[in-house]
């Protein structure tokens, strides 16, 4: 059995939450099974175990007068190169909307099974419109016809699985739940030094964001709250790949009304993150939208507490009062209280983090997913033999 992934985002261009799941998934499933990756972008690897190869957009799709037209359009010319290419897997499995047409193409052209990774669901981010325009209106389409048309559907969470049941007419059998996972071996506590000198954290007691530059991620309610949290604690936000210039506008504004914020607005080496989470006093989720939130497992596999947003697949990972809190979305006060309480306590603190760690080890490693996701591949492959046998 061999599976074609089929990605926007992968290593070295990662730059959120789908990026780091198939970097993870496709090397625990290539330990098991020959793996092929097409993605966006100039990777190249021959590994004939995990074989790599990154496709680039077409040259005129980056022409015309709307400018917001230009990554939709470059995503629809990426995804046709990356099928025209012969495709010799038994299957095929996508990974967000932007692969999703190249997806349902490989299924017809190569008559194989076609399984769909749900990492967000453009019905719910209706701000998206603001960064790409009435093209947004085309991911949508392409999203629906992709999902309508997969033979799985897999969800990061069960929250994930009820919005794709409703906004989706998909028979609910093909849809399942695999959870998102963390590489243990690389998110734990460490006590280095590097990132905390280079932006003058030594000694300084902080909250961390950890997030890319997006309305949905919420920084702004977070930043707000920082007018209710105690004293003598600062506030580390650490964002990338803003989805507009006017959120990041947006996103500075509010930096620069907060003296205690220390803004690191640019994507930082792996370690220097995993040192930022181990030496904070509490990981900041404020998402408004969130079918999964890796963030929040990387915050726990480095033991420490979360204050989180009680929406979508966080509520699968954070346990109230064991590993952290949960506060309703977009209500700073709200999320100034929890994060108050777990500065004020430092036993309860590292008993959440211990707790934390805990459960990302029990529940959520790799190779516990690539198991389930294995297991699937193997279900759906016999249904649809099964099919073709009938015909």
């Amino acid at each position: 059995m061999k599976v074609t992934y089929i990605t926007k985002e992968y290593p070295p261009h990662v730059y959120g939450g789908a990026g780091v799941h198939i970097e993870n998934l496709a090397r625990e499933v290539s330990y098991r099974m020959p793996v092929e990756v097409r993605c966006f972008g100039e990777q190249r690897s021959d590994d004939p175990q995990l074989t790599v190869k990154g496709y680039d957009a077409w040259p005129r799709m980056w022409e015309g007068g709307d400018k917001r037209f230009n990554g939709t359009l470059s995503t629809f010319s990426t995804d046709l190169s990356i099928i025209r290419d012969q495709m010799d897997s038994d299957l095929v499995h996508t990974h967000t909307w932007y692969a999703a047409m190249a997806g349902y193409f490989a299924k017809v052209l190569y008559d194989i099974p076609f399984v769909a990774t749900v990492h967000s669901l453009e019905p719910l981010r209706p701000w998206k419109e603001e960064q790409l325009g009435r093209s947004y209106h085309l991911t949508s389409w392409i999203e629906k016809v992709a999902l309508l048309n997969a033979d799985r559907i897999i969800a990061v969470s069960n929250q994930s699985r009820g919005e794709i049941l409703d906004n989706f007419d998909v028979d609910p059998k093909k849809v399942v739940v695999i959870h998102n996972g963390i590489d243990l071996n690389k998110w734990h506590h460490v006590d280095t030094t590097e990132a905390r000198q280079a932006y003058d954290l030594m000694g300084q007691r902080y909250i961390l964001f950890v997030g890319r530059t997006s309305r949905q991620k919420g920084l702004v309610h977070l930043i707000h709250a920082m007018k209710y949290v105690d004293p003598g604690v600062k506030l580390v936000c650490c964002t990338s790949a803003p989805d507009t210039p006017e959120v990041e506008e947006e996103i500075a504004a509010a930096v620069a009304q907060e003296p205690r914020c220390v803004w690191i607005n640019t994507m930082l080496p792996k370690p220097l993150y995993v040192e930022l989470y181990s030496q904070c006093e509490v990981f900041a989720c404020p998402s408004v939208y969130e079918p999964f939130g890796i963030i929040n497992l990387e915050a726990m596999a480095c033991e420490r507490p979360v204050v989180a947003s009680a929406v979508g697949g966080i509520q699968e990972v954070v346990v109230p009062g064991e590993t952290g809190f949960l506060v309703p979305p977009a209500d700073p006060k709200a999320l100034a209280d929890a994060l108050n309480k777990v500065l004020r306590d430092k036993e309860m603190a590292h008993r959440f983090g211990q707790a934390g760690r805990k459960r990302v080890v029990d529940h959520f490693s790799w190779s516990s997913i690539a198991e389930k996701t294995i297991a699937m591949y193997k279900d759906l492959l016999e249904e649809w033999n099964a099919g073709k046998k009938k015909k």
